[in-house]
């Protein structure tokens, strides 16, 4: 059996370069560990496997939300270029030396408006 012989260091001494380690001091995993790293590894595992499922269903909930908000706009901007046609319409009748209908229904629209908030 092949062994190597150990020396004891006196901790006062030195060398050249700095102190000496002890040999005794080894690094690296210990031997008789590995039931316990097996259990603490499949423990952080799960835990992993856990967070990517919780990572993922914030990701889906954020992507839901943006495409509703994006549909929300998209409704705004449609909603909005219809007004403007009708306006650039009107604009064109005004220039053409007509009285538009629609230009009769949004001046009573309005009035009836400022009726309403003077009543308030």
């Amino acid at each position: 059996m092949d062994y190597q012989e150990m020396g004891v260091i006196d901790e006062n001494a030195t060398v050249e370069g700095g102190p000496q380690r002890r040999e005794s001091g080894k690094r690296g995993r210990k031997p008789g560990r590995k039931s316990t790293d097996k259990v603490d590894m499949k423990a952080k595992l799960e835990r992993s496997r856990q967070s990517a499922r919780e990572c993922r269903a914030r990701k889906k909930l954020r992507y839901q939300y943006l495409e509703e908000l994006v549909a929300d706009r998209e409704k705004a901007v449609f909603a909005l270029r219809k007004e403007l046609e009708k306006y650039v319409q009107i604009a064109r009748e005004i220039d053409e030396g007509k009285v538009p209908e629609e230009l009769h229904d949004l001046l009573l629209l309005q009035e009836n408006k400022l009726d309403l908030k003077q009543e308030k």
